[in-house]
């Protein structure tokens, strides 16, 4: 009763989530900028992005260093971070409405190795095309994204002509698991590169800077737009396909383009920051526990908590051991497997 009020309340007042959601958001930006080495207060954060972006204010009191460290290097550093994280989530949110599963996401289902494989070949290999210089990575990296999705979902259907959830959640993890050791095989031959891969495989979003942000802002909002316009889809979903059929839903194109879209973000967000698990698995289920599981609100609002919470991890990898750095994907695996299993068992004794 007591949840059922909760939600009821949330319902009538449809703004509150967001308002809640947002200042999450700019406080994980503001404390992600905040703390390091040098501790800079939040007005001064505000002055320089007021400053810089909208050109309002002044920054003559403030030391040129202080601008360089907030705009060159934990700016971008945290931005990424909030665009990696966002585009992890909501791809999560969209796997697990779309499979009605909560184990679904880029990972279990095969996704984020491919774009892994894709990634680890451009770094052994050197690979550059001209044409395309600084987007061969994302390119490699999302194409490997989508053949990793077609084979498991053409190997579910050869072993499951209905294609249940459970056949193409199990197709998944196998195929994880393959892709990994092609991975492993390519590091076991690596010389020179293999520091640089592992580091990569662990993931980060250090020392990225602005142009890593041009590389993923392109795919991230195509991919975000495609995911938003779906939500009410994603709902009809959730009572099975031939109910969305009834509804009007054109199920083929819909998941196609849920699918999609869930895959160029994950390997999108791969190719800039390596590999980063449990944010697409555990933020959907923390989301939806919170605000309700209608996807028009679920995704916006897992996309939004995705940021924050790469941010908020990101800036624990960094001062948690200081001066040394943690891969972030360590983080996320602490934080999210205990969260997760503490969901799960929930779940079940509920």
């Amino acid at each position: 009763m007591q949840k059922l009020s909760i939600l009821t309340f949330i319902n009538k007042n449809r703004s509150l989530p967001y308002i809640i959601t947002v200042c999450f958001v700019i406080f994980s930006i503001l404390l992600g900028v905040s703390i390091g080495t040098l501790s800079i207060p939040f007005s001064t954060i505000l002055n320089v992005i007021f400053y810089r972006v909208f050109h309002l204010g002044s920054i003559e009191t403030i030391d040129t260093t202080v601008v360089n460290i907030i705009m060159a290097i934990r700016l971008p550093r945290v931005i990424l971070a909030f665009i990696v994280g966002s585009s992890l989530a909501i791809a999560g949110a969209a796997f697990q409405g779309l499979l009605k599963n909560p184990l679904a996401d880029p990972y279990t289902l095969g996704v984020s190795s491919g774009a892994s494989v894709g990634a680890v070949i451009v770094l052994f290999f050197g690979i550059h095309i001209p044409f395309i210089g600084k987007f061969t990575l994302p390119i490699f990296s999302i194409s490997f994204a989508f053949l990793s999705l077609i084979l498991v979902l053409v190997f579910a259907r050869a072993v499951e002509k209905s294609m249940s959830v459970e056949t193409i959640i199990l197709t998944g993890i196998i195929f994880s698991s393959f892709l990994g050791s092609i991975i492993s095989l390519m590091i076991a031959l690596t010389g020179e590169e293999l520091r640089q891969i592992i580091n990569w495989l662990l993931g980060s979003v250090a020392m990225r800077g602005w142009d890593y942000i041009k590389i993923i802002l392109p795919f991230y909002m195509v991919g975000i737009v495609l995911l938003l316009g779906n939500g009410r889809e994603l709902n009809a979903f959730s009572f099975g396909e031939e109910s969305a059929k009834v509804l009007g839903v054109n199920v083929a194109k819909r998941k196609m383009t849920i699918l999609a879209a869930s895959s160029l973000l994950t390997g999108a967000a791969v190719a800039v920051s390596g590999t980063i698990g449990f944010v697409g698995l555990v933020i959907p289920h923390i989301t939806r526990l919170l605000w309700g599981p209608n996807h028009v609100r679920l995704l916006p609002l897992s996309m939004l908590n995705g940021g924050a919470f790469l941010v908020i991890a990101d800036l624990i990898a960094r001062t948690i051991i200081t001066p040394r750095e943690l891969p972030i994907g360590v983080i996320t695996a602490l934080i999210g497997a205990p969260v997760f299993a503490y969901i799960f068992i929930s779940n079940r004794r509920g």
